[in-house]
């Protein structure tokens, strides 16, 4: 199936659906939770999917192979706001924890960092200015400065020296700056496992880590013809327009990302 170059149209999306539902018993749908399913807040612990997604991704979970939840937050937390969904996989950390089944697993590599990242987590409490607001994760710390923006160049010269100091990693994203242990794996890797024996699937992501999944989309289509991938972005005022360019199609909030769901259901 071809794309536009500017994207998916009207009649390329009623094909991706059509084709979708053809294939539902080999297609996997991929969410970013912040952004996505969620509006970005203030504070990161006050987020809540809007209340619309709930329904239409249990219902999504029952027609499709698989449904998964694919996010930098922690899988205690994704539990937390998604524990009544059955039959959707959580992917915790880009990937460095999984819920699967009803059991957690931790990248077994990451583990021994989590002394160091408890550590890093108190010294930014200490060294950064009091409007930063420092998220400890366990296998990561993210340094939000959407309060404070004009922290920004501060918040991360302080990261990079970090990283380049203990070996970390740096995750750039909206009005944050994340360290996490130097242990490859990203939402990209995370897709290409995932969509290993696929046959169809969507991504829909707003932020930077979020363009490797898409790139995972292309790379599949790349040596397996058969298989249709859509990357779908959700408009933002901080990444947006290069997370945009990178997608097939790009809706305007994660209400209407639920909207977009519900009516693409009524194709099935």
């Amino acid at each position: 199936m071809s794309r536009q170059s500017e994207g998916l149209q009207n009649e390329g999306i009623a094909e991706a659906w059509a084709f979708t539902a053809e294939h539902r018993q080999r297609t996997t749908f991929f969410f970013d939770f912040d952004g996505v399913l969620s509006p970005v807040t203030d504070d990161p612990d006050a987020s809540q999917p809007v209340p619309s997604v709930l329904g239409v991704l249990e219902k999504l979970a029952t027609v499709v192979q698989r449904v998964a939840i694919v996010s930098a937050r922690p899988v205690s937390f994704l539990r937390s706001r998604f524990s009544s969904l059955e039959g959707v996989d959580l992917y915790g950390l880009y990937g460095l924890e999984v819920w699967h089944e009803g059991e957690v697993v931790t990248e077994p590599a990451a583990l021994p960092w989590v002394p160091a990242m408890a550590e890093l987590a108190e010294r930014a409490k200490t060294e950064l200015p009091g409007d930063v607001l420092v998220e400890y994760k366990r296998l990561s710390v993210a340094l939000h400065y959407r309060t404070a923006p004009q922290r920004a160049g501060e918040v991360e010269r302080w990261g990079h020296e970090q990283a380049e100091a203990k070996g970390l990693r740096i995750q750039a994203g909206r009005m944050v700056v994340e360290l996490k242990p130097p242990v490859d794996q990203d939402k990209g890797m995370v897709i290409t496992e995932g969509v290993r024996d696929a046959g169809c699937a969507w991504y829909f992501g707003d932020d930077m880590s979020d363009i490797k999944a898409f790139d995972a989309l292309r790379a599949r289509e790349a040596v397996d013809p058969s298989f249709f991938g859509v990357a779908v972005a959700v408009a933002n005022p901080e990444t947006g327009a290069e997370v945009s360019s990178a997608a097939d199609l790009t809706l305007d909030s994660p209400g209407a990302v639920a909207q977009f769901l519900a009516e693409g259901l009524e194709r099935f």
